[in-house]
């Protein structure tokens, strides 16, 4: 399987990368500083260097080609501002839909965060919390609407860097809770594998099922 993670540094894509290295399958890490390079190719995957904020859709699927699926794991990240919430974290995803589209890959998988809703109200956190969450929940409603798309969405709870425990907590609806990233990185990869998980968006976090137990059953 060749999987292409856009946000390809962050660090649950790190994770997802040397899982999918480790078993033989061809991971893509698409990354913005050409200084990540390094840590990337470090996991066993092929390192691309385009920023998803300043190209089209169309040099996007030039990286496509040949893939079986793609995992959006880009993010803003902590200390960036509300509008960088909406041009990577809304935009961009839109964009690797539209690439993918392109491209003739079906399978997305994208990581969402719990809460995401395009209305979420302004009371539940500081300004750009809520246009976050706004941006994910807005990205979120588009992809899943492509017809030409078999959409994954998977919204964790409060990622932490504990090592991964293996079980979690995986439906409609959980409830907040923490999630180590190396146990998304996990759901992740048994999502992919997973092909009757296209079409529903699946909120995680930590619990007592394993990891393929817990795919296999919200399918």
């Amino acid at each position: 399987m060749r999987v292409v993670i856009a946000g390809g540094h962050g660090k649950i894509a790190l994770i997802l990368e040397r899982l999918l290295a480790d078993r033989g399958d061809a991971a893509v890490g698409l990354i913005r500083n050409p200084d990540h390079v390094a840590d990337v190719e470090a996991t066993g995957a092929q390192a691309v260097v385009v920023d998803l904020e300043s190209v089209t859709a169309a040099d996007v699927a030039t990286h496509l080609q040949g893939a079986d699926a793609v995992v959006f794991a880009a993010g803003a990240g902590p200390g960036s501002g509300a509008a960088r919430k909406q041009t990577v974290d809304c935009d961009a995803a839109i964009l690797l839909a539209d690439a993918a589209e392109a491209a003739g890959v079906r399978r997305y998988v994208m990581v969402s965060a719990m809460g995401a809703d395009v209305e979420a109200p302004d009371d539940i956190g500081d300004p750009v919390f809520v246009a976050y969450l706004r941006a994910k929940g807005h990205a979120d409603d588009v992809i899943r609407d492509r017809d030409a798309l078999d959409v994954t969405v998977v919204r964790p709870g409060h990622l932490t860097n504990d090592k991964g425990t293996g079980r979690v907590e995986l439906s409609d609806q959980t409830g907040h809770g923490d999630i180590p990233r190396e146990d998304v990185a996990r759901v992740l990869l048994a999502v992919l594998d997973t092909a009757e998980t296209a079409g529903r968006t699946l909120e995680l976090i930590s619990g007592e099922t394993p990891v393929a137990e817990a795919v296999t059953q919200a399918r």
